[in-house]
């Protein structure tokens, strides 16, 4: 698969999850998708991300989710849409299951990152 066929991919799978995430009531806004690799390095540095993040290639995304206009900034919060998420694709990750949980990080594997 190409990464643009990756991308692509990537792309509808998160217009599934939103779509899931408003059938069950939640208000969803992006975040971060592409991220600059002068950043990630600096993230990585600051112990808050990894210089080699799929947000470098435009396969993962933050999603900030909202219920009954109060921001839900947990990992707990996220975790249905978590399960969604991995059952849609087996290259789907869900930050909620990484060693230090990131709930709002939605990720496609790609080139042995995952």
């Amino acid at each position: 698969m190409t990464l643009r066929e990756a991308r692509c991919l990537f792309s509808i799978n998160v217009a599934r999850l939103l779509l899931f995430a408003k059938d069950r009531g939640y208000e969803c806004a992006l975040g971060e998708v592409v991220r600059d690799p002068i950043v990630a390095k600096a993230n990585e540095k600051a112990g808050k991300g990894i210089a080699n993040s799929l947000h470098l290639v435009g396969l993962a995304v933050d999603i900030h989710l909202y219920r009954e206009s109060l921001y839900l900034a947990h990992t707990a919060d996220h975790a249905e849409l978590g399960v969604f998420w991995k059952s849609l694709d087996s290259g789907n990750r869900w930050g909620g299951d990484f060693k230090r949980a990131d709930g709002n990080h939605y990720s496609y594997s790609w080139e042995g990152r995952a």
